[in-house]
């Protein structure tokens, strides 16, 4: 279950953040960056605050100037999680949000993007979305998938048959996947020559450091991008 850490530092939400644009893409509306028309797709799944957090906007754009189209789809169907609304706590909110659900609309997202020409395809997800991604690995839906401090992934879920090549990156300081749990997944994977994996724990940061930093904060700054451009190395190395 998602626990306190899950919600702290919520973003503020903005619609019009971004240089992409909202369109409906597998049903869903979906943010948009494509700064290149390129061919090669870059999914990114947002953690429970949904995606109109600056923050993943923002890198949505930064991984569209990499050279992909990069979509950011609505899965909670604007109803991100909210700490001001004390009837729905994080319990209950995620009991009509759950990651099946997720997995589902993924796949959906996944094939309208293969219907437009656009593959292969690559996919992130961060908290909440992490769980969605590591389900995608199990399958032929991606060509790469990365892990960004996720929650409700468990050994079982790594011990299965994931397929894609996978990159777990996580927090020193992370109740819902802590630094002994990475090291597990590791474990696993390393034992799996046939899946290409990237394990990385990073120092001093907390669950969610990478989509819900302080803009102003350098040193929280230098900590997410550092994370980014891993994800983006990934991303190169095998969405190609």
């Amino acid at each position: 279950m998602a626990g306190p850490q899950c919600c702290e530092n919520p973003p503020a939400l903005s619609s019009s953040s971004g240089h992409g644009s909202v369109l409906e893409l597998g049903g869903l509306k979906t943010y948009v960056s494509d700064s290149s028309n390129s061919k090669y797709a870059i999914l990114l799944i947002s953690d429970v605050y949904g995606y109109e957090a600056p923050n993943l906007r923002k890198l949505a754009d930064k991984v569209a100037a990499g050279g992909y189209y990069v979509v950011v789809p609505d899965f909670l169907y604007g109803d991100p999680y909210n700490p001001e609304n004390k009837e729905k706590p994080i319990q209950v909110w995620i009991q009509s949000h759950g990651t099946d659900k997720g997995f589902e609309d993924a796949k959906q997202v996944i094939a309208a993007l293969k219907d437009k020409g656009i593959s292969p395809i690559g996919a992130a997800g961060f908290c909440w979305g992490g769980k969605v991604v590591v389900e995608l690995a199990k399958s032929d839906n991606v060509q790469a998938a990365v892990l960004l401090h996720p929650s409700f992934v468990s050994v079982d879920d790594i011990k299965a048959e994931v397929k894609a090549p996978i990159a777990i990156l996580g927090a020193e300081i992370d109740q819902l996947s802590p630094p002994e749990l990475v090291k597990q997944f590791e474990e696993i994977l390393s034992s799996k020559p046939e899946v290409d994996c990237f394990v990385k724990i990073y120092p001093g940061v907390s669950h969610g450091w990478t989509v819900r930093y302080n803009v102003e904060d350098e040193k929280a700054v230098q900590s997410a991008e550092e994370a980014h451009q891993d994800m983006l190395d990934w991303f190169t190395k095998h969405v190609k």
